[in-house]
């Protein structure tokens, strides 16, 4: 059986996606991209394909459109609005609404029955409008989450104590945005706790410069991509793969019913078990904090639309 993916929305993110699948080794063999604009998502695949040579697997790309999703392992989502200058995630809520109520439809009219992976932003409200939309059980919804921000952190920490960040055991949790934050007294370096290498003040310093990298970084060039696109190859294989492996990925909260970035198992049938773990009083407060802050978005969105 064909391990196919499709991209619906080939701007930065969807293409920086499908580059870092051309460049890793994956289990997808078929690569389907859906865009609006046709023309241009011809000349990706042309590009693509050209870089196929090179490459470590061998992958059928194409340009395709919605009966494609019929029979497709995962759909990743990026189309919709980008984050500019000055706005926060929150903000494109009601710019990606109605994209997203359209795309899902088009998608579930084809009886889809993969896994979507969304990166859009807000992206822990539109995973929740994916879930909504689609009808499909909760595990088969996935948002990027804070898995980004968690491998953002791991970066800042490994080049700051100057040792491989694939060595730095350290997450970033909550609503991917303004909200999250870091439970250091789970972070460790090895099996040694963070806290005997990094003080107070500096462990402040490198949450908030996690917490406002992509504003930073849109500042400077306008969007993020590369991580991003990294970042949800990286959600791709551990599905196809079945890998079981930890990721903050956004995950649904039964409790209270919205999706969060949070350490959850991730294999081919989809985030299957989020995995709990102790905070201390003033981590409880911040988790607390971000799951308000989406609850009353989520609200809102019940009394319009769901």
């Amino acid at each position: 059986m064909k391990n196919k993916v499709v991209i619906i929305g080939c701007g930065n993110v969807g293409m920086s996606y499908a580059y870092s699948l051309l460049n890793q080794k994956t289990a997808v063999n078929e690569l389907v991209l859906i865009d609006i604009n046709k023309e241009k998502t011809m000349g990706e695949v042309m590009d693509l394909n050209h870089g196929l040579p090179f490459g470590p697997s061998k992958i059928d790309i194409k340009v395709g459109d919605y009966t494609d999703c019929k029979d497709a392992k995962i759909i990743m989502i990026a189309a919709g609005r980008n984050q500019e200058i000055g706005e926060t995630r929150i903000d494109l809520i009601d710019k990606n609404k109605e994209v997203f109520k359209n795309i899902i439809s088009e998608v579930m009219k084809n009886d889809f029955k993969g896994i979507f992976i969304i990166a859009t932003n807000p992206v822990d409200i539109m995973t929740y409008i994916t879930w909504k939309y689609s009808n499909l059980p909760h595990e088969k919804v996935i948002g990027t989450g804070t898995t980004l921000d968690s491998a953002r952190l791991r970066y800042e920490i490994g080049n700051k104590l100057n040792i491989n960040s694939k060595n730095v055991h350290a997450y970033v949790i909550g609503e991917h945005g303004d909200t999250e934050f870091v439970p250091w007294t789970n972070a460790t370096l090895g099996l040694s706790n963070l806290n005997n290498f990094i003080n107070e003040e500096e462990k402040k310093e490198l949450e908030d410069k996690v917490r406002n990298m992509a504003y930073d970084i849109i500042q400077k060039k306008g969007n993020t991509s590369y991580g991003i696109g990294m970042t949800t190859t990286r959600i791709t294989n551990a599905i196809l793969s079945n890998e079981n492996a930890l990721l903050t990925i956004s995950s649904y909260d039964q409790k209270n019913d919205i999706f969060i970035g949070y350490p959850t198992i991730l294999n081919q049938d989809g985030a299957i078990k989020r995995i709990d773990f102790p905070l201390s009083s003033d981590e409880q407060k911040k988790y607390q904090h971000s799951i308000d802050t989406l609850k009353t978005v989520i609200q809102k969105l019940k009394e319009k639309d769901f």
